[in-house]
Protein backbone atom coordinates (compact mmCIF):
# COMPACT_ATOMS: atom_id res chain seq x y z
CA UNK A 1 0.00 0.00 0.00
CA UNK A 2 1.42 3.81 -0.94
CA UNK A 3 1.23 6.35 1.67
CA UNK A 4 0.20 9.71 0.48
CA UNK A 5 -0.56 13.05 1.96
CA UNK A 6 -3.12 15.78 1.94
CA UNK A 7 -1.99 18.92 2.79
CA UNK A 8 -4.78 20.76 4.69
CA UNK A 9 -4.96 24.22 4.17
CA UNK A 10 -8.24 24.37 6.22
CA UNK A 11 -10.35 25.76 3.85
CA UNK A 12 -12.99 23.42 3.08
CA UNK A 13 -13.93 19.80 2.83
CA UNK A 14 -11.23 17.11 1.76
CA UNK A 15 -13.44 13.94 2.30
CA UNK A 16 -14.07 13.03 -1.35
CA UNK A 17 -10.64 13.05 -2.10
CA UNK A 18 -9.17 11.02 0.45
CA UNK A 19 -12.22 8.50 -0.07
CA UNK A 20 -11.41 8.62 -3.70
CA UNK A 21 -7.41 7.77 -2.74
CA UNK A 22 -8.48 5.31 0.15
CA UNK A 23 -10.86 3.34 -2.56
CA UNK A 24 -7.77 3.31 -4.82
CA UNK A 25 -5.73 1.27 -2.26
CA UNK A 26 -3.74 4.61 -0.60
CA UNK A 27 -2.88 5.16 3.06
CA UNK A 28 -3.72 9.01 3.49
CA UNK A 29 -2.28 11.24 5.83
CA UNK A 30 -4.19 14.88 6.39
CA UNK A 31 -1.25 17.31 7.05
CA UNK A 32 -0.97 20.95 8.02
CA UNK A 33 2.85 20.83 7.52
CA UNK A 34 5.44 19.66 5.92
CA UNK A 35 6.78 18.10 9.22
CA UNK A 36 3.83 15.21 8.31
CA UNK A 37 4.86 14.74 4.91
CA UNK A 38 8.75 12.25 6.01
CA UNK A 39 7.18 9.10 5.56
CA UNK A 40 4.61 10.11 2.16
CA UNK A 41 5.38 9.01 -1.78
CA UNK A 42 3.25 11.51 -2.85
CA UNK A 43 1.61 14.35 -1.75
CA UNK A 44 -1.45 15.98 -2.79
CA UNK A 45 -2.57 20.10 -2.77
CA UNK A 46 -6.73 19.99 -2.69
CA UNK A 47 -8.75 22.25 -5.13
CA UNK A 48 -10.64 23.96 -1.99
CA UNK A 49 -10.07 27.42 -0.78
CA UNK A 50 -8.59 30.34 -1.59
CA UNK A 51 -5.33 31.31 -3.55
CA UNK A 52 -4.20 33.66 -0.66
CA UNK A 53 -4.69 31.79 2.33
CA UNK A 54 -3.45 28.93 0.55
CA UNK A 55 -0.33 30.25 -0.26
CA UNK A 56 0.19 31.48 3.55
CA UNK A 57 -0.47 27.86 4.98
CA UNK A 58 2.06 26.36 2.97
CA UNK A 59 4.51 29.07 2.93
CA UNK A 60 7.02 27.77 5.75
CA UNK A 61 7.18 24.82 3.28
CA UNK A 62 7.21 26.58 -0.11
CA UNK A 63 11.19 25.79 -0.70
CA UNK A 64 10.55 22.16 0.13
CA UNK A 65 7.42 21.91 -1.94
CA UNK A 66 9.44 22.80 -4.93
CA UNK A 67 12.24 20.95 -4.41
CA UNK A 68 9.72 18.26 -3.41
CA UNK A 69 11.70 14.64 -4.08
CA UNK A 70 8.40 12.67 -4.33
CA UNK A 71 5.16 13.43 -7.00
CA UNK A 72 2.56 16.26 -6.29
CA UNK A 73 -0.67 16.35 -7.38
CA UNK A 74 -2.51 19.50 -7.06
CA UNK A 75 -6.13 19.89 -7.60
CA UNK A 76 -7.36 23.25 -9.03
CA UNK A 77 -6.27 25.42 -6.31
CA UNK A 78 -3.49 23.08 -5.88
CA UNK A 79 -2.68 23.55 -9.33
CA UNK A 80 -2.75 27.12 -9.24
CA UNK A 81 -0.30 27.89 -6.41
CA UNK A 82 2.36 26.03 -9.04
CA UNK A 83 2.45 29.35 -10.49
CA UNK A 84 3.76 32.50 -10.00
CA UNK A 85 0.81 34.49 -9.16
CA UNK A 86 -3.51 34.41 -9.15
CA UNK A 87 -5.43 37.45 -10.24
CA UNK A 88 -7.37 35.67 -6.70
CA UNK A 89 -4.90 37.36 -4.34
CA UNK A 90 -1.72 39.76 -3.71
CA UNK A 91 0.79 36.53 -2.77
CA UNK A 92 3.24 35.01 -5.11
CA UNK A 93 2.24 31.34 -5.79
CA UNK A 94 5.12 28.61 -5.93
CA UNK A 95 6.85 29.59 -9.31
CA UNK A 96 7.09 25.92 -10.37
CA UNK A 97 5.58 26.70 -13.33
CA UNK A 98 6.07 30.22 -15.04
CA UNK A 99 3.12 32.19 -15.53
CA UNK A 100 -0.25 33.79 -14.14
CA UNK A 101 -3.24 32.46 -12.84
CA UNK A 102 -6.39 34.73 -14.68
CA UNK A 103 -9.90 35.07 -14.01
CA UNK A 104 -12.06 33.72 -16.52
CA UNK A 105 -13.67 36.45 -18.98
CA UNK A 106 -17.31 37.85 -18.68
CA UNK A 107 -17.93 36.32 -22.24
CA UNK A 108 -18.81 32.92 -20.26
CA UNK A 109 -20.61 31.86 -17.12
CA UNK A 110 -18.39 31.94 -14.37
CA UNK A 111 -17.73 29.79 -12.39
CA UNK A 112 -16.77 26.96 -14.61
CA UNK A 113 -19.24 24.36 -13.07
CA UNK A 114 -19.37 20.89 -14.65
CA UNK A 115 -18.51 18.24 -17.31
CA UNK A 116 -16.40 19.28 -20.35
CA UNK A 117 -14.05 17.47 -22.17
CA UNK A 118 -9.73 17.52 -22.68
CA UNK A 119 -7.91 17.20 -25.05
CA UNK A 120 -4.62 15.25 -24.66
CA UNK A 121 -1.81 17.48 -26.20
CA UNK A 122 1.01 15.48 -24.53
CA UNK A 123 1.82 12.46 -22.65
CA UNK A 124 2.26 12.29 -19.08
CA UNK A 125 2.12 9.46 -16.77
CA UNK A 126 -1.52 11.43 -15.03
CA UNK A 127 -3.11 10.55 -18.36
CA UNK A 128 -1.91 6.74 -19.11
CA UNK A 129 -4.50 5.34 -21.01
CA UNK A 130 -6.81 8.31 -20.65
CA UNK A 131 -8.83 8.94 -24.09
CA UNK A 132 -8.62 12.14 -26.24
CA UNK A 133 -12.11 13.27 -25.38
CA UNK A 134 -12.50 12.33 -22.01
CA UNK A 135 -15.14 14.21 -20.07
CA UNK A 136 -14.40 15.31 -16.49
CA UNK A 137 -15.83 17.58 -13.93
CA UNK A 138 -14.82 21.52 -13.44
CA UNK A 139 -15.68 23.86 -10.38
CA UNK A 140 -13.57 26.94 -11.11
CA UNK A 141 -13.54 30.31 -12.27
CA UNK A 142 -10.19 31.33 -12.68
CA UNK A 143 -7.29 29.37 -15.19
CA UNK A 144 -3.43 28.91 -16.03
CA UNK A 145 -1.98 31.41 -18.33
CA UNK A 146 1.46 29.44 -18.40
CA UNK A 147 4.48 31.58 -19.88
CA UNK A 148 5.25 28.21 -21.68
CA UNK A 149 2.86 25.81 -23.56
CA UNK A 150 5.43 23.35 -22.94
CA UNK A 151 4.53 22.54 -19.55
CA UNK A 152 0.57 21.74 -21.06
CA UNK A 153 -0.59 18.37 -21.41
CA UNK A 154 -4.06 18.61 -21.68
CA UNK A 155 -6.47 21.29 -22.39
CA UNK A 156 -10.70 22.11 -22.00
CA UNK A 157 -12.53 24.75 -24.63
CA UNK A 158 -13.83 27.37 -22.13
CA UNK A 159 -13.41 30.88 -22.63
CA UNK A 160 -11.10 29.86 -25.21
CA UNK A 161 -8.39 27.03 -24.76
CA UNK A 162 -7.31 26.59 -21.44
CA UNK A 163 -4.84 24.21 -19.46
CA UNK A 164 -6.94 21.64 -18.09
CA UNK A 165 -3.32 19.28 -17.17
CA UNK A 166 0.00 21.02 -16.67
CA UNK A 167 3.22 18.83 -16.05
CA UNK A 168 6.80 19.98 -15.19
CA UNK A 169 8.67 17.09 -13.96
CA UNK A 170 7.48 15.38 -11.03
CA UNK A 171 4.49 17.95 -10.32
CA UNK A 172 1.52 17.28 -12.13
CA UNK A 173 -1.66 19.57 -11.64
CA UNK A 174 -5.45 19.38 -13.03
CA UNK A 175 -7.74 22.16 -13.55
CA UNK A 176 -10.67 19.66 -12.87
CA UNK A 177 -11.34 17.33 -10.05
CA UNK A 178 -10.63 13.97 -10.61
CA UNK A 179 -12.21 12.79 -6.89
CA UNK A 180 -15.22 14.00 -8.76
CA UNK A 181 -14.98 12.51 -11.92
CA UNK A 182 -16.18 9.10 -12.39
CA UNK A 183 -14.19 6.44 -13.76
CA UNK A 184 -11.88 8.75 -16.15
CA UNK A 185 -10.79 10.35 -12.67
CA UNK A 186 -10.59 6.87 -10.86
CA UNK A 187 -7.95 5.89 -13.50
CA UNK A 188 -6.03 8.94 -13.08
CA UNK A 189 -5.88 9.01 -9.20
CA UNK A 190 -4.50 4.99 -10.10
CA UNK A 191 -2.19 6.35 -12.15
CA UNK A 192 -0.99 9.17 -9.82
CA UNK A 193 -0.40 6.30 -6.81
CA UNK A 194 1.34 4.49 -9.24
CA UNK A 195 3.85 6.64 -9.93
CA UNK A 196 3.85 7.25 -6.27
CA UNK A 197 4.85 4.18 -5.95
CA UNK A 198 8.43 3.98 -8.45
Amino acid sequence: MVRVAIFDYGAGNIFSLRKSLERCGADVDVVTGIEGTGSCSGILLPGVGNFDPAVRSIREGMRWIADCPVPVLGICLGMEVFFDRSDEGSESGLGIMGGDIVLLSGNVKVPHMGWNDITVRRSTWLLDGIDDGAWVYFVHSYAARPASEEVIAADTEYDGRIPAVVQKGGFVGTQFHPEKSGAVGRAMIKNFLEECRR
